[in-house]
């Protein structure tokens, strides 16, 4: 019998892939002419199917929806079954300010299960949680709702004390292995870097010097648009000695677990100096060329 995904993986990989989502939609067979619903969703590829049958097999209750064109979403609707989720996350939380959503979330569910949202007072209240979760409320709503004023975001108290199978969860969604070959004034006239990245939000910015801390290792780089910083570990020596080792000792799951098992290859290939012939740089430009959007399968 496969063992279990572990709790602190799963909000890691939450904090990467997951979405709290709050639906309000016009429906006149309801008095308050808006039908509402909540659900938990994490979307992937195909290819990561075993991963989302992992993820519903760990929290018991849900459903995988297959769309035309190959994402595949794990899904979670009832008030009775997201009190399963809501019970996991209370007790492993979340680590980036997506927590703030999950807060939110967690107070629409409990709108919603005392009945409050078939009144137009519980409706509007439901109107201003989502109003400030994700990326507001839509148009639509707006214009039924003009005045609707956005509820305050929960304040955080999290401290980031971070757990290793929270970031190898965090890593099997966020993170990327990189190869970067290009000319240089060397002998054989190419360079080869590794790069082991972790982006996100600014808003998260002191979660990623967190990682930075607990990794002892890497860079904090922000974006052009200053919209975006990341983790940026290039030095070969930490990646040999620091990022190889943890994830082998805590390992990412799914379709990524491939380019770290490629990445691995050619840090292989580099310790030994292959990088640095002919045929080994052939080897490196192969494996580059299948890993992370080359990846066919």
């Amino acid at each position: 019998m496969k063992k279990k995904l572990n709790p602190n993986f799963v909000t890691g990989f939450s904090d990467a892939e997951a979405c709290f989502h709050v639906s309000i939609l016009r429906n006149t067979k309801f008095n308050v002419g808006m039908s509402v619903g909540v659900f938990f969703q994490i979307s992937l590829n195909k290819r990561d199917k075993s991963l989302l049958m992992e993820l519903k097999d760990y929290f018991g209750v849900g459903n995988i929806r297959y769309r035309k064109d190959g994402v595949l979403f794990y899904q979670v609707f009832t008030v009775k079954d997201l009190k399963r989720v809501v019970e996991h996350f209370d007790k492993y939380p979340l680590m980036t300010k997506k927590q703030a959503d999950y807060l939110l979330f967690k107070m629409a569910i409990d709108l919603i299960d005392n009945k409050e949202h078939l009144t137009m007072e519980g409706l509007r209240k439901l109107v201003s949680i989502r109003a400030s979760m994700n990326f507001g409320i839509p148009e639509s709503l707006k214009e039924v709702f003009p005045n609707i004023i956005p509820i305050t975001t929960p304040e955080l108290n999290n401290a980031l004390n971070l757990n290793p199978h929270w970031l190898s969860g965090f890593t099997s969604g966020e993170g990327c292995f990189f190869i970067d070959i290009s000319k240089s004034l060397t002998k054989i006239g190419v360079r080869v870097q590794l790069v082991f990245r972790i982006s996100q939000h600014i808003r998260d910015i002191e979660l990623i010097k967190s990682i930075i801390s607990y990794l002892d290792c890497g860079k904090l780089k922000q974006t052009k648009s200053h919209n975006n910083v990341e983790l940026s570990v290039q030095r070969f020596l930490d990646i040999l000695e620091k990022i190889i080792p943890f994830f082998e000792k805590y390992p990412i799951i799914g379709t990524k677990l491939n380019d770290f098992k490629d990445f691995k290859e050619v840090v292989k290939l580099m310790k030994n100096k292959d990088h640095l012939t002919e045929s080994g740089l052939k080897q490196i430009h192969r494996i580059k060329a299948g890993m992370n959007r080359g990846r066919i399968s």
